[in-house]
C-alpha cells in the first residue's frame, strides 16, 4: 500500500476592504428597511466596533450609507426617540472616512430640542452625553451624580455573579462609556474589576460568546488583564460562525457575530474570516451547549438548606451531577480565573 499523501490547502484570505463593503451592504441595504429600529441597531453596532477600533471603512462601504446620510435630519425630527441611533451612526460614518460634517448639527439640534432629558436611565443618559460631547458639546451634560450612580452599581459585585444578562450587559456598556472606548482610563474601583469577572465567568459557564466578547473588552478599556483562556474561547466561536447568503428573515446570531469580530479586531487577530456577499446574510453559530449553567443551578435549588458557599466541598458533588464534558467546561471557567472560590460563594447563596 502506498503512502498516504496529505494535501494542505491554503485557507483563502479576503480583501478587508471587499469584506467592509459587503458586510455594510448587507446591513445597511438587504437585512432590513431603513426605518426598521432593528436596522438602526444593527448599522450602529456594525459601525460602533469600527470606529472604537480605530478602523477607516473603504468607500465601497460607506457608499452603503449615502441614502442615509443624505436623509438624516429629516430621519431625526421624524424619529427623535431613536436620536441615539442617529447620531451614533452619523458620528461615526464622519470618523470613519465618510465625506460631511452634520454630526454636530445634529447633535446641536438634539440638545436644543432636550431629547436627553426624556431618558429615564443613568446608563441611556451616560451614552447620551457622550454622543453629545462627539458632536462638540462638551461638558453640557456632565453630571457628577450620574457618574457616581453609574460607578456604586459597577461596584456592587454580588449582582454580577448571578444570571441577569440585562445587568452583565449594563456594566459592560457603563464601562465603555466611562472609558470612552478605551480612550481614557475610567478609574473603576476594584470591586467593579471583580463584578466584570463575575460576570465573564458566568458567561463563560453559560457559553455565552456574545456577552463574555464584551466583558473581555471592558477589561481592555479598563486597562486590566483579560484572562487569556476567556479571549481564546471568544476566538473559538467566532472562528465556527457560518455566514451564509439567503432570502429567511434576519433571525439569526449577528450580535455574536459581531462582538466575537470585534474582539479580534481590537487585539490585533483575524476578524472577518468568511467569505462575505453584498446581499442579504445569516449569521449561524455552531450550538454545542453543555448546559452546565442551568444543571449547576437546578442542582443547587434543589439541595436546599444542604447547599453551602464552599466550592471545595460543592465541586465533588457537582462531578457526579453534571455530565463528563459539561463538568470539564465547567472546570475550564474555575481554571481561568483564580478567585473562582470566591465567585461561588457569591452564586451559591447558601445561608441567611
Amino acid at each position: 500500500m502506498g503512502d498516504v499523501i496529505q494535501l494542505n490547502f491554503a485557507k483563502p484570505v479576503y480583501a478587508e476592504a471587499d469584506q467592509q463593503a459587503a458586510l455594510a451592504h448587507c446591513f445597511a441595504r438587504h437585512r432590513r428597511i431603513g426605518d426598521d429600529v432593528f436596522w438602526l441597531k444593527e448599522n450602529a453596532e456594525f459601525l460602533n466596533i469600527h470606529e472604537t477600533t480605530g478602523k477607516r471603512l473603504s468607500d465601497g462601504a460607506l457608499s452603503a450609507y449615502e441614502s442615509f446620510y443624505n436623509d438624516v435630519e429629516s430621519r431625526l425630527r421624524f424619529f427623535p426617540q431613536y436620536y441615539r441611533f442617529l447620531l451614533s451612526i452619523t458620528l461615526d460614518l464622519e470618523a470613519l472616512g465618510f465625506e460631511g460634517s452634520k454630526g454636530g448639527a445634529l447633535c446641536a439640534w438634539a440638545d436644543k430640542a432636550q431629547l436627553v432629558d426624556a431618558e429615564l436611565s443613568d446608563l441611556q443618559r451616560a451614552e447620551a452625553a457622550r454622543l453629545l460631547g462627539r458632536g462638540g458639546l462638551v461638558g453640557v451634560h456632565e453630571d457628577t451624580a450620574l457618574t457616581s450612580r453609574l460607578h456604586r452599581f459597577i461596584s456592587h459585585s454580588a449582582t454580577f455573579s448571578l444570571p441577569n444578562k440585562k445587568a452583565a450587559y449594563e456594566l459592560t456598556h457603563i464601562v465603555f462609556y466611562l472609558s470612552e472606548y478605551g480612550r481614557r482610563d475610567p478609574e473603576i474601583s476594584r470591586s467593579a474589576v471583580r463584578s466584570l469577572m463575575f460576570a465573564g465567568t458566568l458567561a463563560l459557564i453559560d457559553e455565552n460568546a456574545d456577552l463574555l466578547a464584551e466583558v473581555c473588552l471592558a477589561l481592555r478599556f479598563a486597562r486590566q488583564p483579560v484572562p487569556p483562556a476567556w479571549a481564546a474561547w471568544v476566538q473559538a466561536v467566532g472562528k465556527r460562525f457560518t455566514v451564509s447568503a439567503e432570502a429567511s428573515p434576519p433571525i439569526d446570531d449577528y450580535h455574536e457575530f459581531l462582538t466575537c469580530n470585534w474582539l479580534a479586531m481590537a487585539t490585533g487577530g483575524e476578524s472577518f474570516a468568511q467569505e462575505m456577499s453584498a446581499e442579504r446574510m445569516i449569521f449561524k453559530k455552531s450550538h454545542g451547549h453543555h448546559g452546565v449553567l442551568r444543571a449547576m443551578s437546578e442542582y443547587l435549588y434543589n439541595l436546599a438548606d444542604k447547599r453551602v458557599d464552599d466550592w471545595g466541598a460543592m465541586r465533588g458533588e457537582l462531578e457526579g451531577m453534571i455530565a463528563g464534558d459539561a463538568y470539564a467546561h465547567l472546570l475550564q471557567a474555575e481554571a481561568a480565573y483564580p478567585e473562582f472560590d470566591e465567585f461561588f460563594a457569591y452564586f451559591a447563596r447558601a445561608g441567611g
